[in-house]
């Protein structure tokens, strides 16, 4: 921690030098405000940062670099939600009439993809959780006719919300359990603190028709899992603390749980590997390829920075691939540390050195586009920027930055699109 910390204070000393000390170019051509432009033609390799210090998600390009737009969502971070049917997406958020305090009013809101303009919104109950990471707190069905807002007051509920009528539908109860996952057209699950799914299935109009609690797969006393999982097809999956990997197959009238497996072996058990970050799965669809962050460290330490991705075959249960992890890059208040080319050589390739080969990675969250070509890229929770990796090489090809204050959720936006 000393080391560190040691690291941070002289990160921050050099870049208040370099802003201080750059030249500034007084002749700026004056910009015109009020405009809305459409965002070109959509690629896979865009990206969302969730930052949660200035409550926006920063939309960029990891080819070239360019920032495409930022969109707002009120108090606190938010996750959107990418329609694979319509030119829109959803986006759940929380306002006060106070900014951070006063009346509050919680929405769905429907924006526009080409434009990220806001359509509509849909009022529901200002009971919404709001948490540092946003993950499994909204879901979106199959057939994309519905969303569930997890609640917590203290008590948990979900609010079910019709995105066709674009009408609140009512809440319904899940003591004792929280988050929610999509399982299909009509049916969602969540997650409950004995260890089991509580399955929840609603008709046509939105309104609960059953409420079924599954068996306990997974043991909360001595090995829960988190609450970052990745779906593939009718499956999703949980990682424990301790690196079992769950697979929860929603396709069937009841949920089934596989045989979970080890992302670990004794031996990798031995030397403190394990599972760590914030967002540490991701995961390509097509290919079935499974990108955990892991690093090394004691026992309860699952919710730290993470210094490789390892890459695993979800059809034959094996490990392909150890991406060993760069820093993503270095910001201060959004504004980058970097240094131009007007440095005399080789000086100027220094801090890149530096953050290749001497900085620690601090990876905090990773995710993976779903194309042919897919691209992995990373994230340092407190660096407003993110690193740009080769998903299928695991060469690292470069950074992206500056994306905002902090990168705290990453969004491959076009996700469901390449879904097999």
């Amino acid at each position: 921690m000393r080391l560190l910390h040691f690291f941070c204070c002289s990160v921050l000393a050099v870049g208040c030098w370099v802003l201080i000390s750059s030249p500034v170019d007084a002749d700026v051509a004056t910009e015109t405000v009020g405009q809305i432009e459409a965002l070109p033609p959509a690629s896979p390799h865009w990206a969302g940062v969730i930052d949660l210090i200035l409550e926006r998600l920063a939309l960029v390009d990891l080819d070239s670099g360019q920032f495409l737009g930022i969109l707002n969502g009120g108090y606190g971070p938010f996750l959107p939600m990418y329609s694979a049917r319509r030119n829109e997406f959803f986006l759940p958020a929380t306002y006060f009439s106070r900014r951070t305090h006063g009346e509050r009013t919680d929405v769905v809101e429907i924006h526009d993809a080409g434009s990220l303009k806001l359509v509509s919104e849909i009022v529901v109950p200002p009971k919404r959780s709001v948490s540092a990471v946003a993950l499994g707190h909204s879901a979106l069905t199959d057939d994309e006719r519905f969303v569930a807002l997890f609640n917590w007051t203290t008590a948990t509920s979900l609010s079910i919300v019709d995105m066709e009528n674009r009408t609140f539908v009512g809440e319904i109860e899940i003591p004792g359990c929280s988050l929610v996952y999509a399982a299909g057209t009509r049916r969602f699950f969540s997650l409950c603190g004995d260890g089991s799914a509580l399955v929840l299935t609603i008709d046509d109009a939105g309104h609960e028709v059953t409420k079924v609690r599954s068996k306990p797969f997974f043991n909360p006393q001595t090995d829960p899992i988190t609450e970052k999982a990745v779906r593939r097809g009718d499956r999703w999956y949980f990682a424990s603390f301790e690196g079992m990997l769950y697979g929860v197959d929603a396709s069937g009238d009841e949920l089934k749980t596989d045989k979970p497996w080890p992302l670990f072996s004794d031996g990798e058990r031995q030397e403190n590997w394990r599972i760590g970050g914030l967002q540490h799965l991701a995961l390509h669809e097509k290919s079935g390829h499974l990108f955990s962050l892991v690093h090394r460290g004691p026992r309860d330490t699952h919710k730290e920075p993470g210094e490789e991705v390892w890459v695993y075959d979800l059809n034959t249960q094996k490990r392909l691939q150890r991406i060993k992890l760069v820093n993503s890059g270095l910001t201060v208040m959004g504004f980058p540390i970097e240094f131009g080319a007007t440095w005399i050589w080789p000086f100027n390739r220094i801090p890149t050195w530096l953050l290749d080969h001497a900085a620690p990675a601090l990876v905090t969250a990773v995710e993976v586009t779903q194309d042919d070509q897919p691209l992995l890229f990373t994230a340092s929770q407190f660096t407003g920027s993110i690193g740009v990796y080769n998903a299928t090489t695991g060469s690292f090809l470069r950074r992206v930055l500056p994306t905002g204050w902090t990168s705290d959720i990453l969004v491959a936006p076009w996700r469901a699109k390449a879904a097999p």
